[in-house]
């Protein structure tokens, strides 16, 4: 069985390139194709703009300013303030194209996530916690969307703004130019020296965001249980410790994040010092005018403000890729519930054909069937058993012995390690997900139950009566036997759930999962426990629909309650892994039923008196 849990340990990941992460976000746009050419296109309008203006400020400055020529300076303001204005018109358009592709990325990439996690097993969910998966969803794939929303266009204007500033510098004067660029060398050094440990930081928080989450879930949804235990103390030390944590991780990636602003504004101080005096001396020799001093120090304001906001830029980057680090990690994942091909007969079974009913072909099948979860535990050694069509049979055992893994292979939730679960004498495995929910039904011990009405409820992936009104789903429902168990619901059909069932009780959500399993019509028909939380009056009721099923309804039967398994026609022990099969039932047995209900009784008492049982 796969190991699916998330949260592993860095030592000996592979080291992700930034770039090889950057190229594995760009196929998240592929979609957006035309809105980023929009986006670029009014980009690069803005930018060219901006960049022109100081050559204009600077030759109004030595051709107009200096000799008085107010109405040159009135000309070239209009055309400036024109500029500015179109720039304005652009970086809106521009900033909104890219909100527009930010937001369909966050559709698109949550989408996938959320399908994703639709199609791995359930052994990813035994192994991750709920608030985590919920943190990645929303958390982490918000951190995407303002990089490619915001910081990602923000990144490319600010490396043309800084490649053109940097062009026109050097065109102006090389030597000046050099000066001013050494602080922003440094910079670039300083920056590649610390992205690693940014990126440590920003994953190291989001993580603590994650474990902060799952901690408030489990303390919400067991509740009751808090509250009945009186262990309000214990869940609010437990969260106090989670959110200590996250208070000292966020401390961290906030210092980390913000250690680039300063160092930037230090850097555009130094390189504007040197720019003055330098410039200075130049003007004093000859060789520099005032206009062009201006326009240099508004180049390196253009040059060095990029590089200042992608300080900022280049810490959402950080964010992005240790958020998209743990989004990928879901992404890669693939089922090991594979649908594998097989040429195997299937046998179709036929009420009109008597002699195949005698026959009583097998439905289900184990062969060498052994199980173990990841953390190595071995559950399962070695199974062999068969279950013959239209018979009712009983797993027993003491808690822990394996009788809800072994029908949950049956129902595969899970593959065995080794051997193979055969279904009408084909592998189990070569199945397709939606052919084998129609021939196996499944009622758990605590069903599960979304916000709607019952209605919802009982049609939950069952498209037979998508199209049935109120009236022809409840006459379905009397036929099939089931009208006795609607009537316990005030409205019917048109009774409310809450999220998690919560204004139902055990018994009545129990009494829905019952009625969604029966009117699939199943093969075969897994019960497991699903009478612990239902009265005996009830249990009864249960117990006749159950007889009335089709004929070719095999019934598996997890209970405890010996009024439960005493009309099973064979009773399997299951303890330490391994399955027994201990009463067989007798033919004839309607004149003997006293007989083989003492028989019963007698055998369970053992049972449950020591775990050590042996046939």
């Amino acid at each position: 069985m796969n190991n699916y849990a998330l949260n592993k340990s860095a030592k000996g990941k592979e080291k992700i390139k930034v770039w090889a992460t950057l190229r594995k976000l760009l196929p998240l746009m592929k979609d957006e194709k035309k809105d980023i050419f929009l986006a670029g296109f009014t980009m690069l309008i803005n930018s060219g703009l901006t960049l022109v203006a100081p050559v204009l400020i600077g030759h109004t400055v030595d051709t107009y300013i200096q000799e008085k020529d107010f109405h040159g300076v009135l000309v070239y303001a209009s055309i400036l303030l024109g500029m500015y204005i179109l720039a304005m018109i652009a970086n809106y358009f521009q900033t909104l194209l890219m909100g527009t592709v930010g937001q369909h990325v966050l559709f698109n990439l949550r989408n996938s996530i959320f399908d994703k996690i639709q199609s791995l097993p359930v052994a990813f969910f035994n192994q991750n916690k709920t608030g985590d998966l919920i943190s990645r969803i929303n958390n982490d794939t918000d951190k995407i969307n303002e990089f490619f929303s915001r910081s990602l266009i923000q990144f490319v204007s600010s490396i043309i703004m800084i490649v053109g500033a940097g062009i026109f510098i050097i065109s102006i004067n090389w030597e000046l130019g050099i000066a001013a660029l050494i602080p922003a060398f440094t910079l670039l050094i300083f920056t590649r020296m610390i992205s690693a440990w940014m990126k440590r930081t920003n994953a190291k928080n989001l993580k603590s965001i994650g474990g902060m989450s799952g901690e408030i879930a489990e303390s919400l949804d067991h509740f009751k249980v808090i509250v009945a235990f009186n262990r309000r103390d214990y869940f609010r030390k437990k969260f106090s410790i989670v959110n200590e944590a996250n208070y000292s991780n966020a401390v961290s990636a906030g210092i980390a994040n913000n250690t680039l602003t300063p160092m930037y504004g230090l850097a555009s101080g130094a390189a504007q010092l040197i720019v003055v005096a330098y410039g200075i001396y130049l003007i004093s020799i000859g060789s520099f005018t005032l206009g062009l001093l201006i326009s240099f120090l508004t180049y390196i304001s253009r040059l060095y403000d990029p590089l200042r906001q992608m300080a900022m830029v280049w810490s959402n980057f950080q964010m992005a890729l240790a958020a998209w680090d743990r989004i990928h990690d879901i992404l890669m994942l693939k089922s090991n519930l594979v649908v594998m091909p097989s040429s195997a007969p299937i046998f179709k079974f036929s009420t009109k054909t008597s002699k195949l009913f005698e026959f009583s072909p097998t439905l289900l099948e184990f062969k060498n069937v052994h199980f173990g979860y990841p953390d190595g535990k071995k559950v399962l050694h070695d199974i062999n058993f068969r279950l013959a069509r239209g018979k009712t049979y009983a797993l027993v055992g003491p808690t822990g012995g394996g009788k809800t893994t072994t029908a949950s292979l049956m129902a595969r939730l899970y593959d065995p390690t080794e051997g193979k679960v055969l279904l009408n004498g084909k592998d189990m495995r070569s199945y397709e997900a939606s052919e084998r929910a129609k021939s196996i039904g499944f009622i758990l011990q605590e069903p599960f139950l979304f916000t709607g009405m019952v209605r919802d409820n009982i049609l939950y992936g069952n498209k037979s009566y998508d199209r049935y009104t109120n009236k022809e789903l409840e006459k379905a429902i009397e036929d099939a036997g089931l009208g006795g168990l609607l009537k316990r619901f005030n409205e019917g059909l048109e009774t409310k759930i809450s999220a998690n069932g919560n204004t139902l009780s055990l018994g009545q959500k129990q009494l829905i999962a019952f009625m969604r399993a029966v009117l699939r019509d199943p093969e075969l028909l897994i019960l497991d426990e699903a009478t612990a939380n239902i009265d005996t009056i009830t249990e009864q009721l249960l117990e006749d629909i159950l007889k009335k099923l089709p004929a070719k309804t095999t019934k598996v039967i997890i209970a405890h309650r010996l009024n439960t398994i005493e009309n099973a026609d064979e009773i399997f022990f299951i303890n330490d892994g391994e399955v027994t099969l201990a009463i067989k039932a007798l033919p004839n047995i309607s004149p003997c039923v006293s007989a083989s209900l003492h028989i019963t009784r007698s055998f369970l008492t053992t049972v449950t008196a020591s775990d050590n049982f042996t046939t």
